[in-house]
């Protein structure tokens, strides 16, 4: 069975409703973006912090997966398919993803500051003085700026037994995650689903752009037919 590694970034996420929290001057939520989403920020005003993820927590429990999302489990039918997400959102695995890889993190859950390996399902407000088993404050299950990304040795593994690849809603311009287009095997066919494709058309590329909700079925009506 043929091997398919689908990268996805924040615009299939995106039609399904769910708030980047980024406006046109690049602050989220009127904060700076290290305000909210790096270890200083944390140390300096966890409160803020909190209240930043509990909002996006309770955003993502209104949204539901959209036929992107949905249109990729359908390959599963004829592949071996693992989706690696740069989005911290479960909207994959509610519409029937089987293999995940999340790169930045998840939003329905959290974790021991204590033990980083410790890491519960967490779908309510987190607050100060919520701790863990060993009394210790638990925090965002959330790949911040600046810190290590722990399943990208996973993802490079992946991605380097794909036999097609495919990218959809992500710029290819944010860096780990852009960075394993370089470890494909080559002439591997790659398709890239994005209304904003940043990477020039090849050979062995094929570009839609085209929202995720559109261009996806279609990748993929192409594949089972493949």
């Amino acid at each position: 069975m043929k091997k398919i590694v689908v990268l996805t970034g924040a615009g299939i996420s995106a039609e399904s409703g769910i708030n980047t929290f980024r406006d046109a001057n690049g602050l989220w939520e009127g904060h700076d973006i290290m305000e909210v989403a790096s270890p200083i920020g944390w140390e300096n005003n966890p409160e803020l912090v909190l209240d930043f993820y509990n909002k996006r927590r309770r955003q993502l429990l209104t949204v539901t997966p959209n036929k992107g999302h949905e249109a990729l489990v359908k390959l599963e039918d004829q592949y071996d398919v693992t989706v690696i997400t740069q989005n911290v959102d479960d909207l994959h695995e509610r519409a029937g993803s089987s293999r995940i890889v999340h790169l930045h993190g998840e939003l329905l859950k959290v974790r021991s500051q204590f033990d980083q390996n410790l890491i519960l399902d967490w779908k309510e407000d987190l607050n100060l003085g919520d701790f863990c088993e060993h009394n210790s404050q638990l925090r965002p299950h959330i790949v911040w700026f600046g810190e290590m990304v722990p399943m990208m040795d996973t993802a490079i593994t992946i991605t380097e037994q794909a036999d097609i690849l495919m990218i959809i809603g992500t710029s290819m311009q944010v860096y780990p995650a852009a960075g394993l287009l370089q470890y494909t095997r080559p002439q591997i066919p790659v398709y890239f689903v994005d209304p904003n494709s940043a990477i020039a058309q090849s050979e062995h590329l094929t570009i839609l752009p085209e929202k995720a909700t559109i261009g996806v079925p279609k990748v993929v009506e192409e594949l089972m037919n493949y």
